[in-house]
């Protein structure tokens, strides 16, 4: 797993005859895709929750995580791909819910549109700070992740009808902590894989 994430994340070699940029290429676009379908994998680990219309899932650890492993260009690719999937019908959003484009422009669709964004956060924090350390990950993750935050409560505001605390209230702080642990795994993960690397 190291292997492939340190092949796609290097930077294409200068080849004579081309081969080797187009394999690298075939590669990069092969782990974009396996990322977005990664995602559509957590985002079916969900539990709803009596006390908010948004079920507990595992996506906002597989966008931070994506997005730290492979880097802001590639993670905002992965995501863009991943909401074009679910766009188009794919069944890669929560099972709970609108299908398709509907759940994008539905009340949580906020949560879903700041994706590739923060992806691109989560992995260009830490090459900013030059850092492979847990603290560098950790801060591309929390930015990330308020990111998310705060689309998809201004979003569900306005879908509902309801003032902004309120939506942050219902659909942002039932998940604070745990978010908390989902984005220290990342970059815990992220960091364990950078030291291999």
């Amino acid at each position: 797993m190291s292997r492939l994430l340190s092949s796609a994340l290097r930077p294409a070699p200068l080849a004579v005859n081309g081969r080797s940029a187009s394999a690298d290429l075939l590669l990069r676009a092969a782990t974009v895709v396996a990322a977005s379908l990664f995602v559509a994998l957590c985002a079916h680990i969900a539990v709803p929750l009596p006390f908010t219309p948004v079920p507990f899932t595992l996506q906002p650890f597989a966008v931070i995580l994506v997005g730290m492993l492979l880097g802001p260009t590639a993670g905002f690719a992965a995501m863009a791909v991943y909401l074009a999937e679910g766009a188009a019908g794919l069944p890669v959003f929560t099972p709970a819910g609108l299908p398709g484009i509907a759940r994008l422009i539905g009340p949580t669709g906020g949560y879903l549109f700041a994706y590739p964004l923060a992806a691109a956060i989560a992995g260009a924090l830490p090459r900013i700070v030059k850092s492979p350390r847990f603290a560098a990950y950790a801060l591309g993750g929390l930015a990330a992740m308020t990111l998310i935050y705060t689309c998809g409560a201004l979003w569900f505001s306005h879908q509902i009808g309801v003032n902004f605390s309120t939506a942050l209230g219902s659909t942002v702080l039932p998940f604070a902590l745990s978010d908390l642990v989902k984005i220290c795994a990342a970059a815990g993960i992220t960091a364990a894989v950078a030291k291999r690397a």
